[in-house]
């Protein structure tokens, strides 16, 4: 039926979607996952018509929006699995998981919400999770990471990442690559110092 529609039409509805999913992952990446889907509407000037024939509900848009990250997610767990050395292959995953956050909060609300019908991202989800199950489990047996470190850990690694406030996404990047650092130190079976990322100043006002 699409095929039958004029060529402006199509490109008209193909472009109202594209910019509906851009203003999204912004909207999202700034305020969280709570944003109403008005707002959103409003930001990419279509209205909420448009808004709900494209994405029914938020679920389907969060999946939509969020799905080529999700890819990205687990191709970034299957690298780390892929490393003969699993404890570098967990640190690789730990590094990059804080830097991607950093550079896209919206990314990691989406990633450890609770949206039960988004059934395509909870899928993707649940594929990620097994594979760092494999992953940490991996890197204890190889004697790299401490036998009581649990999946919990990381959601409060993730939660302190995403805790850090700056001017600039290049030094909230480096502030988070250098947290990384610090809890993996703090996450080896056999404690051993190796020289930090460099320090940021960060605003005090960030601290709450």
């Amino acid at each position: 039926m699409t095929n039958l529609l004029p060529r402006s039409q199509r490109s008209d509805a193909r472009d109202n979607r594209e910019r509906i999913l851009a203003v999204a992952r912004t909207t999202f990446a700034e305020q969280g996952l709570e944003v109403a889907m008005r707002e959103i509407a409003r930001r990419a000037e279509v209205g909420p018509a448009t808004l709900y024939r494209h994405f029914p509900t938020k679920e389907v848009l969060v999946a939509e929006a969020f799905g080529e990250q999700m890819t990205v997610c687990t191709a970034l767990v299957d690298e780390g699995l892929a490393d003969p050395d699993p404890w570098r292959g967990f640190c690789l995953v730990i590094e990059k998981a804080c830097e991607m956050q950093a550079r896209d909060r919206g990314f990691t609300a989406a990633l450890v919400s609770a949206f039960p019908r988004a059934v395509d991202l909870a899928a993707d989800r649940e594929q990620a999770l097994a594979k760092v199950v494999e992953l940490v489990r991996r890197a204890k047996a190889a004697g790299g990471l401490r036998p009581d470190f649990v999946l919990d850990d990381l959601i409060m690694l993730l939660m302190a990442n995403g805790g850090i406030r700056a001017a600039s996404t290049a030094t909230t990047v480096t502030a988070s690559q250098r947290l990384a650092a610090l809890l993996l130190q703090g996450m080896r079976a056999q404690p051993a110092f190796s020289p930090l990322p460099p320090a940021v100043r960060l605003p005090l006002t960030a601290v709450t």
